[in-house]
């Protein structure tokens, strides 16, 4: 799975001299956390989050009264909160790739370039849905969570098991560091699966319905 096929195309974007106000009023239309920053020529010179709006806010706790705020608020531009220094990737980048650069660098999204180009930008938001997917979050089924043997062909087996059982994957999830396998499936009832699948694992850790 691409970047390409779970980003936001075409962006809401704000320019470097709008005010913090504005910003957060574009915000709060787009129902969106960051703001990609370009310029007169649409070109990305930064990225704007929420975050770094609050943060040029005043403290409640100000004594400041509601028209001081205000106008300083105003002359408060992205420009002078915005990073500038914004890590991109591609249309081509795999899903889980940016999801390990979100998470190595601490950011909650990446804008999506082509040939220097701003074309979307894909969020935490958008790989909780690529979670959801590959987990079935969505779909009914039964679910298990399993330890198997660590040893080659296994899997191959488990599926021909569940496959003569009248069952179907519909999610399929596995950490070979532990032996443990995390799938849902359809068309057959728990007793059934458990009945095909236990002679090939070591043991349940976990089994439910959805």
């Amino acid at each position: 799975m691409l970047v390409r096929e779970r980003m936001s195309k075409n962006p809401i974007t704000t320019n470097p001299d709008a005010s913090v106000p504005d910003a957060l009023l574009v915000m709060q239309g787009s129902k969106t956390r960051q703001l990609p920053v370009v310029d007169e020529k649409s070109k990305l010179v930064g990225i704007v989050s929420l975050v770094d709006l609050f943060r040029a806010s005043p403290s409640p706790a100000t004594s400041l009264s509601v028209w001081e705020v205000d106008y300083l608020l105003e002359k408060i531009t992205v420009e002078k909160v915005m990073t500038r220094d914004v890590i991109t990737v591609t249309e081509d980048t795999a899903v889980e790739e940016a999801g390990r650069i979100m998470a190595e660098a601490k950011v909650s999204g990446l804008p999506v370039m082509r040939d220097g180009e701003l074309v979307g930008i894909i969020t935490e938001s958008d790989l909780f849905s690529v979670l959801l997917d590959v987990f079935g979050a969505r779909r009914p089924g039964v679910r298990v969570t399993a330890r198997e043997p660590l040893a080659k062909g296994g899997l191959a087996k488990l599926a021909t098991a569940i496959t003569g059982a009248g069952g179907h994957f519909v999610a399929f999830a596995e950490s070979m560091d532990e032996g443990i396998v995390t799938f849902k499936v359809q068309d057959v009832k728990r007793e059934e699966l458990l009945k095909a699948i236990e002679p090939l694992i070591s043991e349940i850790v976990d089994v439910r319905e959805s």
